[in-house]
């Protein structure tokens, strides 16, 4: 995943609010990043550019080679069920529906058979220690269940990439890491690559590298784990 000079100006009415300003980064396939920045810095701005949730006023955002700011509405909503996935601060599970379903949404987009995307939701969820929740309701669940419920939702559909946007916000510290660990581990035994958003030191520490971002632009970069095993 690549970004070159990417800059986002979001309009209010006749004014125009600079939300990133010329950002350049590279990330490999399988890397762990952690991306942090005061509130106001351009942080979400930028992994929504990433997932394809947004265009940018100008510049790339280059996945697996192609220039997704080129595609199409339909090709882009294809790609981010296909290659992304998504993990966000509020959960955003669906209370009416049961574990089970909730996780399965992303492949029956997808098209995937019910018995193969059942199989591999029950998988995830026992995978994620969460085997014993699949016919309960997401209400009915700790916030760090259900952050975990939402991890096997972002994953269902095998994505090459997890943008998740402050994940451990609305959890206590223990439930936080508890989360985080659970990242890392479908990053080091899928392959995945993670790009978590977070303004806490403690979580990103976990990541491979940490971005510094400031005034929509990025201010430093800090390197933690050059070879991961």
């Amino acid at each position: 995943m690549e970004l070159i000079d990417v800059v986002k100006i979001y309009k209010v009415g006749p004014i125009e609010v600079p939300a990133l300003n010329g950002v350049n980064l590279k990330v490999k396939k399988g890397e762990f990043v952690a991306i942090m920045g005061p509130s106001g810095s351009g942080k979400s701005t930028l992994l929504n550019l990433i997932g394809a949730l947004d265009r940018p006023t100008s510049g790339k955002v280059i996945i697996d080679g192609v220039d997704i700011s080129t595609l199409s509405d339909d090709e882009l909503a294809k790609l981010r069920n296909k290659k992304i996935g998504f993990v966000f601060q509020a959960y955003n599970l669906i209370n009416r529906s049961k574990v089970l379903r909730n996780v399965e949404l992303p492949a029956l987009i997808g098209g995937m058979p019910k018995k193969e995307r059942v199989k591999k939701a029950i998988h995830l969820l026992k995978t994620l220690g969460l085997g014993d929740t699949i016919h309960r309701k997401p209400k009915t669940l700790s916030g760090g269940q259900q952050q975990r419920v939402a991890i096997a939702r972002a994953v269902i559909n095998d994505p090459d990439i997890i943008l998740a946007d402050e994940p451990t916000g609305n959890l206590d510290s223990k439930s936080g890491r508890e989360v985080m660990m659970y990242l890392r581990k479908m990053n080091k035994e899928l392959g995945t690559t993670v790009i978590v958003v977070t303004h806490d030191r403690e979580i990103a520490e976990m990541a491979d590298r940490i971005i510094h971002i400031k005034d929509g632009k990025i201010v430093g970069e800090e390197v933690l784990r050059r070879n991961r095993t």
